[in-house]
């Protein structure tokens, strides 16, 4: 039961409804048909024996005595309704007749053998002479006025009325052969039943129509709903991953920027620091402070601890240079690219090979900021690592997508073995997902790659 309940909540609401509807259109077809049928079989009948007996009625009506004052016919009565109802019209039509008085006694029969006789009034015959005329389609059960078994008959009580006073003074029983009346009544069957089931047809055929539309639109409704749902979820999950990948981007430069410092803090130890602390050791020397030094060797001293301390602010300038941007917020992609390379080979007199797509795009600050570092770091790494062989800058356009590789004929690494703690390639990583792009490396014994993609717009959906 529960499986059969199961695989019903299962169809959709227009299969419910053919199926439910059906079994109910088609039982209301039959009750409502039904109904009908014998409401109609009832009219058509009644209508038919009223003709009938007001016929036999206007025919026999003048030749019956006055009833209420004679209990039985008279001979010559008798003979005539003999006549009447052996040949003619009547003689054709009326297989049977017999006229009843009140008290249950048959006055006249066309079966001689039951005149004068007596019997308890039927219900039908009391009906009759309450004043309603009664009338029964069957087939006969025996012989009926000579006819054979099953003939259709029409049995009809008809009450006879006295005329001055319209008392019910007898009764007429009569049985007519029904054949014509037998078609009329299956032609009315059958159209009260053609009827019946077109009225239903065209009413379930209009509520399955609306019904079907209905479950389309709620189908449609449903399927929308189920892409919105999707796509929410989809939307939830992209939030949830910018979310985790922010984390992970602040924590990450907070690292970082602590490294940067701690490296920017060597440099500045490991070079301009350490000049300047020569020069102020030899500021002291026995050189300087004896006055009978001769002037050349003076002279030489202080000439070289000016070339120190100039070297020293050299190292600062350069310093300096990388960390200070160029003002790129309102330069277009190739001219922050070519800045980005005219800086690293005026500072490490490295020639670069550039090569730029024929069509710029436009990026967000961020962005421009983005692809300036990754040039200048890549570039400075292969410099580092690499000697600068064979040092090239290409940036292509991918669909939406800008595409910027550096590479190097030096002689590579293991990308995997880097140094955890390394500030060139993390950095980079970090920089460029914070944006939404991608970050790759290629490394082999023939040279290495780094590339990067970012959207046109400068922010890409999570992945």
């Amino acid at each position: 039961m529960f499986g059969l309940f199961k695989r019903w909540s299962q169809q959709s609401l227009a299969r419910q409804f053919l199926l439910a509807g059906g079994v109910v259109s088609v039982s209301a077809a039959l009750v409502v048909g039904a109904f009908v049928t014998t409401l109609i079989e009832a009219a058509v009948t009644r209508n038919s024996a009223a003709t009938t007996a007001m016929y036999v009625d206007s025919i026999i009506a003048p030749l019956l005595p006055d009833l209420q004052s004679a209990e039985v016919l008279d001979d010559i009565t008798s003979r005539t309704l003999d006549e009447t109802f052996g040949q003619g019209a009547l003689g054709n039509r009326v297989l049977s007749f017999r006229l009843w008085r009140g008290d249950g006694t048959v006055l006249y029969a066309t079966d001689r053998g039951m005149v004068g006789k007596q019997f308890p009034p039927s219900e039908k015959l009391q009906r009759a002479f309450s004043g309603t005329m009664l009338a029964q389609f069957e087939r006969s059960d025996d012989e009926v006025g000579g006819s054979p078994v099953g003939t259709p008959l029409l049995e009809i009580y008809n009450p006879i009325l006295q005329p001055w006073s319209g008392e019910v003074v007898a009764v007429s029983e009569f049985y007519e052969v029904a054949q014509g009346f037998e078609r009329s009544l299956s032609e009315a069957r059958l159209l009260s039943w053609l009827a019946v089931a077109a009225a239903v047809a065209l009413f379930f055929l209009s509520l399955s129509a609306i019904v079907m539309r209905g479950s389309r639109m709620i189908e449609d409704q449903k399927v929308a709903l189920t892409q919105q749902v999707a796509e929410l979820s989809h939307l939830l999950q992209q939030n949830r991953a910018l979310h985790a990948r922010a984390q992970r981007a602040s924590q990450r430069a907070t690292a970082l920027n602590e490294s940067y410092l701690r490296r920017l803090g060597a440099d500045l130890h490991d070079g301009p620091a350490q000049l300047v602390a020569y020069a102020a050791l030899r500021i002291d020397s026995k050189l300087l402070v004896a006055e009978d030094t001769p002037r050349r060797l003076r002279q030489d001293e202080l000439s070289a601890i000016k070339a120190r301390l100039h070297e020293a602010m050299e190292e600062i300038r350069s310093i300096c240079r990388g960390l200070i941007l160029p003002d790129i917020e309102n330069a277009a992609l190739h001219d922050v690219i070519t800045r980005a390379v005219q800086a690293h080979s005026q500072r490490t007199n490295t020639p670069v090979t550039l090569h730029l797509s024929e069509t710029s795009a436009e990026l967000s600050p961020s962005a421009k900021i983005c692809v300036y570092r990754f040039v200048q770091e890549a570039l400075n790494n292969g410099f580092r690592h690499a000697g600068g062989i064979g040092q090239k800058v290409r940036q292509t356009v991918d669909g939406d997508h800008i595409v910027v590789e550096v590479e190097d004929e030096g002689p590579g690494f293991d990308p995997e073995r880097a140094r955890p703690g390394g500030l060139g390639l993390a950095g980079l990583r970090e920089r460029i997902e914070s944006l939404g792009g991608h970050f790759s490396v290629k490394s082999s014994d023939k040279g290495t790659t780094v590339r990067m993609m970012v959207a046109a717009g400068g922010v890409e959906q999570a992945q």
